[in-house]
């Protein structure tokens, strides 16, 4: 597939997705495939979901030993942004349901606020695509999907015209954790990891190397950030109500990365865990 000379769609010869179809529908094939269906059925998901997201009666792997430290440990948010969790936002259609049964709206604000109380480093790993971005050579399925439906675009890495209240916007609920002239807004990562922007050297400037990990999608950009980190030494705890996933024909992306954080995080802990450990370092 070779890009057009227009920054926001694919060639003639392949079949966009829409904006407000992919925010409307449920259900949504690859970029240059048609959107089908209505989507997966609330009536299918919440028996069979709510069991498998379950933690094993009887597990296999030992026990996380991860305990915070005061001055080692920083809360990292990946895409706290309105394309993935609002009602607005272009991914709704797929990520909605996933991210309203996991209360991951709320649970993201409890980790802000815990974290500001204990003043606690917090991180932001944004994710933002600019008109360069859209005239890459080749793509994955997703960054297909994001490029066609206008993912996080913004007109320019130095140009915020248009941002507020855009799918690229933060979240109003965070705005006031965020733009409190403490938290550091890394560059935006491109695909899914960290490894493009400079979250990590951040956090290692601060001489952080405890990670509370947070944010969108479970599966895409958490669990590349997850991986990335681990490699380059930082213990991480991923909070697993505080993230969600796609659901589509092809798999439900909340269950598949939750799997993977059992078998490779540090930790994996619930919101109000997490709010725990994170004011016990305070007392």
């Amino acid at each position: 597939m070779k890009p057009c000379n227009h920054c926001h769609h694919e060639t003639n010869q392949d079949k966009t997705i829409d904006r407000r179809d992919f925010l409307t529908l449920g259900a949504v094939g690859v970029a240059g495939a048609a959107v089908t269906g209505a989507g997966l059925t609330a009536s299918r998901a919440k028996a069979s979901d709510n069991a498998a997201y379950a933690e094993p009666a009887n597990p296999a792997l030992p026990p996380s030993s991860m305990a915070l430290e005061k001055g080692r440990a920083a809360l990292l948010v990946v895409d706290p942004q309105i394309d993935f969790l609002s009602p607005a936002g272009v991914t709704w259609g797929v990520v909605g349901e996933s991210v309203t049964e996991h209360n991951v709206v709320s649970n993201i604000g409890k980790l802000f606020h815990a974290a500001k109380a204990a003043d606690m480093p917090v991180v932001i790993s944004p994710h933002y695509y600019y008109p360069h971005d859209h005239r890459w050579a080749f793509e994955g399925a997703l960054e297909k999907v994001m490029h066609s439906i206008g993912m996080f675009d913004r007109p320019g890495p130095l140009d915020t015209t248009g941002i507020e209240g855009s799918g690229a916007d933060f979240m109003a609920e965070y705005k006031d954790y965020i733009f409190d002239g403490k938290t550091i807004i890394a560059s935006p990562h491109k695909v899914y990891g960290p490894e493009q922007n400079d979250a990590g050297l951040q956090l290692r400037k601060l001489k952080v190397d405890q990670i509370i990990l947070a944010g969108m999608s479970a599966n895409l950009c958490v669990e590349a950030h997850m991986r990335e980190f681990i490699e380059q030494g930082f213990e991480v705890a991923v909070v697993r109500d505080a993230t969600a996933g796609a659901k589509v024909p092809e798999g439900d992306g909340y269950l598949a990365a939750l799997i993977n954080f059992r078998m490779m995080a540090n930790a994996v802990w619930a919101t109000d865990e997490t709010v725990d450990r994170i004011s016990a370092l305070t007392a």
